[in-house]
């Protein structure tokens, strides 16, 4: 088995979109289970509500990467990493996604109703009666794929693809429904990009990814620490969430330590963990005598 397979690339994905979208309105999940026979979505990123405009405003990105600037309230991305090909039959399972998960986000808003009266924690039954779908514009279907995919192109009718002024931005044509289509390869090299150039089948255009990434939070710090090691061999393998925290403090405090004022650097230390490690006299430094000698004698008194 090659080593790209061994990857988990769909949970990255995953954790990059996270990370790129942190201050946004939007959860991102991965390997979305569809159907009481297992199929899997490979991201899906769901707007959430109620939105708090200022909390928006505060940890916003100042541009989303390429393609998910119009985010709707649901979007399924089907992801085909290097070696991987997007053709016919992956956009087939894609609007197939798209139909099942439809039914699935209808009946959990249905329940989630004022009206409804079920347990939220019984398992997620299609009813019987007919019951209204969600908009289907409040769906979009993306196609993540490395390089541009030849094979579907020439699987499709002549003009379903149509390129979009966003070089590696495309609109398919794929039954009734449009798909948007992102290459990787072909997407600028710029900033706000990094999160889709890790992904990259390009070991240049992904190590400069990797250069301009900036993390906006722990998820952000753990993958970028995770695609180092995997795709070049260097930073270390973390695999439990403690491990993603501490490999998150420790980037911070390399990065950030010596930018904050010393108040900053102490605070929500309590007085025991700012002084450990300091010897008897340094603790004293700076202390009132007087107030060191009352100290003293209340402490005689007090024995």
């Amino acid at each position: 088995m090659s080593r790209d397979h061994r990857i988990p690339w769909h949970t990255l994905l995953g954790q990059a979109l996270a990370d790129a979208l942190n201050g946004l309105a939007y959860s991102v999940s991965t390997e979305e289970e569809l159907a009481l026979r297992s199929q899997r979505l490979d991201v899906l990123i769901i707007e959430q509500h109620p939105a708090s405009q200022e909390v928006q405003r505060a940890g916003s990105p100042e541009q989303r990467p390429d393609g998910l600037e119009d985010l709707v309230a649901h979007n399924l991305l089907s992801f085909k990493a290097s070696g991987a090909v997007f053709d016919a039959w992956a956009l087939e399972e894609l609007n197939s996604h798209y139909v099942t998960y439809r039914k699935l986000a209808s009946i959990r808003a249905l329940r989630q109703s004022p009206a409804a009266d079920q347990d939220l924690e019984t398992p997620i039954i299609e009813p019987r009666s007919a019951y209204p779908l969600l908009s289907a514009a409040d769906f979009r279907s993306y196609a993540i794929a490395t390089h541009f995919p030849r094979k579907l192109i020439k699987q499709l009718p002549a003009g379903s693809c149509q390129r979009s002024q966003t070089p590696g931005i495309y609109r398919l044509q794929a039954g009734t429904r449009d798909v948007r289509l992102i290459v990787i390869n072909q997407l600028r090299r710029l900033p706000h990009n990094a999160p889709w150039g890790l992904f990259s089948s390009d070991e240049r255009h992904r190590r400069a990814a990797l250069e301009q990434y900036r993390p906006r939070s722990e998820i952000g710090v753990h993958l970028h620490n995770l695609l180092a090691h995997y795709k070049f061999g260097e930073g270390n393998m973390a695999h439990t969430t403690e491990d993603m925290k501490r490999e998150a403090r420790e980037w911070l405090v390399k990065h950030y330590l010596d930018q904050l004022d010393p108040e900053d650097r102490l605070k929500g230390l309590d007085p025991e963990e700012r002084l450990k490690g300091l010897d008897p006299e340094e603790r004293l430094k700076g202390l009132d005598p007087v107030f060191i000698e009352a100290w003293l004698a209340k402490q005689r008194k007090d024995h």
